[in-house]
């Protein structure tokens, strides 16, 4: 929250968040000093990252100083969201604090794992139905040094520990989930070409890792390789780098820049979406490489395909069987 000793800049507080449904809330703001100078704009901005600015989502709620409520719409039901009021002068803008809410569940589009009780969404995507979230399942954790083609290994961004407690309770796993090495992610099973791929995997009972063939089909759907990237990319910058390219989420699969780890470092957060495929790859087979699906914050295409070693670590989308 902004300090009284900021020249110039206006001051206030942010209103409890009330009225929560799957995509709405209201709040709003009490501007208690216009710093010397006419508020020109005011109102609430907010977004999935901790620190929301008015580069963010906003509305505009009148001018002038006092008491003043905002309506939020648009959100995402199961989604944790965080909210500041902002007033702007000559000076330029001041925030109230920052306050997190999570919407209410859309119990038609959500399941829960039973494992963990984590919930997650799912959206319908032709005739595929895919989780709109990456996986967040963690038995055990390691940091970026261990790796192997052959052990199964779990990882958390930027986390260096093996507490899966300690993991949980960071902003990365609960952003962006869990990265996964190959073995991993297959749990034991041989690779797929098929559609569907037959490979349960690291998933939840009653969904599946998607092969080579179903990414595709998804691609495919999409209208191809060089805008589906788009159709599946979250807006807005909060955890994608600028300029995100192409990015609607029209579909609402809602693809994260997770990153990936591998070489002993985490590389690429907000930058790419690796996403794990059950399908081996032909390319030069003496690195026993892996296929990926891979999303980039530079470009509106989604690319299936590549090659990448089997101790990458990277996340996990399943598919309803």
């Amino acid at each position: 929250s902004c300090k009284k000793d900021d020249a110039g800049i206006p001051v206030l507080t942010t209103l409890a968040v009330t009225e929560i449904t799957e995509t709405t809330a209201k709040s709003g703001g009490n501007i208690t000093s216009d710093g010397g100078a006419t508020i020109t704009a005011r109102g609430l901005c907010w977004s999935p990252g901790s620190t929301p600015t008015i580069s963010d989502y906003k509305t505009t709620d009148g001018i002038g100083v006092g008491i003043f409520e905002s309506s939020i719409v648009g959100l995402s039901a199961h989604t944790t969201y965080y909210v500041r009021a902002y007033a702007t002068n000559s000076y330029g803008t001041g925030y109230g604090s920052t306050i997190s809410f999570t919407t209410q569940v859309d119990s038609a589009n959500t399941f829960t794992d039973t494992r963990d009780n984590n919930m997650y969404k799912f959206v319908t995507i032709g005739n595929q139905v895919w989780m709109a979230e990456n996986l967040k399942y963690l038995p055990s954790v390691v940091g970026p040094v261990t790796g192997s083609k052959t052990t199964p290994y779990y990882y958390v961004y930027d986390y260096d520990g093996t507490s899966v407690n300690g993991a949980k309770a960071t902003f990365n796993y609960t952003i962006y989930g869990v990265l996964y090495n190959w073995p991993a992610a297959m749990n034991g099973a041989a690779s797929s070409t098929a559609n569907p791929s037959g490979v349960q995997g690291v998933c939840p009972a009653g969904w599946h890792l998607p092969s080579q063939a179903e990414w595709t089909q998804l691609i495919d759907y999409l209208g191809g390789a060089n805008v589906a990237g788009g159709k599946l990319k979250e807006t807005g910058t909060a955890h994608w780098i600028s300029p995100n390219t192409g990015a609607t989420n029209e579909t609402g699969f809602t693809a994260l820049p997770g990153g990936h780890c591998g070489s002993g470092a985490f590389h690429d957060l907000g930058a790419c979406g690796c996403f794990c495929c059950s399908t081996e790859s032909e390319d030069f087979p003496v690195l026993d490489p892996v296929r990926y699906m891979y999303i980039n914050y530079m470009y509106s295409n989604a690319y299936v395909g590549g090659s990448d070693d089997k101790e990458s670590g990277v996340s996990v989308r399943c598919v309803k069987d």
